[in-house]
């Protein structure tokens, strides 16, 4: 599983940024606009939210919990300092997403026990994106952490933090589910062919619980 965390720079706006990744297979977006109100989100969220039905891809928020019915979006991923997961679980029902940052075995495990459908285990490296979040974990962090995790529940785990092509093979080798990324996928010279090269190497592994 490919994971898309929206993103721009001086090519790509947020709505064509999450198009390029889309015609390149990714069929996971995850829209986050930190710095942007509710309305700038709101105008985005219905191009982003309409693309994403069409390609058959999930649509998730990142934090704003009270947006997710007005899009259409189909549930939310949500950082440390965002609602805590059982606040969103009680407003957004079961039939909602609902993904949760993780950085230690015990956010791991507080996530499971308050309802997270996937973790967003990281950071890999240090990404300004995730600047706050610490410590970095590396290939080593990940290793041990999904050693421990795996003993204790089976649901997804997707490697989050300044990941790279290069460090697909090892992480997935680690046990996690997915990758998300963000700016190594815009970064490209062709944004679309780099994702579709992303999602095929993630298909060549299986998952390992």
């Amino acid at each position: 599983m490919l994971q898309f965390i929206s993103h721009y720079n001086d090519r790509y706006d947020y709505i064509r940024g999450v198009r390029e990744v889309l015609r390149g297979g990714c069929r996971w977006v995850q829209l986050r606009m930190k710095d942007a109100d509710d309305d700038s989100f709101m105008a985005v969220g219905r191009s982003v939210g309409a693309m994403c039905r069409e390609a058959g891809a999930v649509f998730v928020l990142d934090d704003r919990v009270h947006l997710v019915e007005a899009l259409g979006a189909d549930g939310v991923h949500l950082g440390k300092n965002d609602m805590p997961v059982a606040e969103a679980r009680a407003i957004l029902g079961r039939g909602k997403i609902i993904g949760a940052t993780a950085n230690t075995l015990d956010d791991m495990l507080a996530a499971v026990a308050a309802g997270a459908d996937y973790i967003g285990l990281g950071p890999f490296r240090f990404t300004t994106t995730k600047a706050r979040l610490s410590p970095v974990l590396g290939v080593e962090g990940y290793l041990r952490l999904m050693s421990a995790f795996r003993e204790k529940s089976s649901i997804p785990v997707v490697a989050i933090g300044g990941i790279t092509a290069a460090d697909v093979p090892a992480l997935m080798d680690a046990g996690v589910s997915g990758i998300a990324m963000s700016g190594a996928l815009l970064g490209a010279e062709d944004a679309a062919a780099a994702t579709d090269a992303i999602v095929n190497l993630i298909s060549k592994y299986t998952y390992k619980k």
